[in-house]
């Protein structure tokens, strides 16, 4: 079967539980919902999410995570964040804005999106529960996969001086 994936803004963390500010459907931007059907530059629902963690977003430096509906559950919940989450009613029209960078301000981290060919960085960073579905990324640097979820992040075209470049070159199965 395939792992369907819902994009999670978490507010900032107090204590153990964890509080969902916002979520997204790939389904309500005509994308597939398994993680490789819309991981790609250019994709109008990344875009999207793009949009919303940048400067000129509502939700700019958030906590984000890419929640597969086969991660694990949550501490003290027999629920996952993509299983908690209700009917979506918020949809941030799609935007013409292209940012450079994608910024981990958690680990002081960058991704240089202009390096990238195909496979935008920011869906398999943030990830939780790949591998364990069909439609999951599998390849080079599958390590990598999930380093930033629900870390700091955004998307800016500036690029701070004392962050480190992440070079994550991901390609296709």
């Amino acid at each position: 079967m395939g792992q369907y994936y819902k994009v999670i803004i978490l507010a900032e963390k107090s204590g153990k539980k964890e509080f969902i500010r916002l979520s997204l459907n790939p389904s309500n931007y005509n994308n597939g919902v398994k993680l490789m059907e819309h991981s790609y530059i250019d994709n109008n629902f990344v875009s999207v999410v793009e949009d919303i963690i940048s400067s000129n977003g509502m939700f700019y430096k958030s906590r984000i995570v890419w929640a597969g509906d086969y991660a694990d559950n949550e501490p003290d919940s027999d629920k996952n964040l993509n299983k908690m989450v209700r009917a979506e009613s918020f949809f941030p029209n799609v935007s013409e804005n292209k940012y450079t960078y994608i910024l981990n301000h958690t680990k002081k981290q960058y991704v240089d999106k202009s390096k990238i060919n195909i496979i935008h960085p920011l869906p398999l960073l943030t990830a939780e529960g790949n591998g364990r579905g069909g439609g999951d990324y599998r390849g080079l640097n599958e390590n990598l996969v999930g380093t930033w979820a629900r870390d700091v992040i955004s998307a800016d075209n500036e690029l701070p001086t004392e962050y480190a470049e992440l070079i994550c070159k991901f390609t296709e199965n």
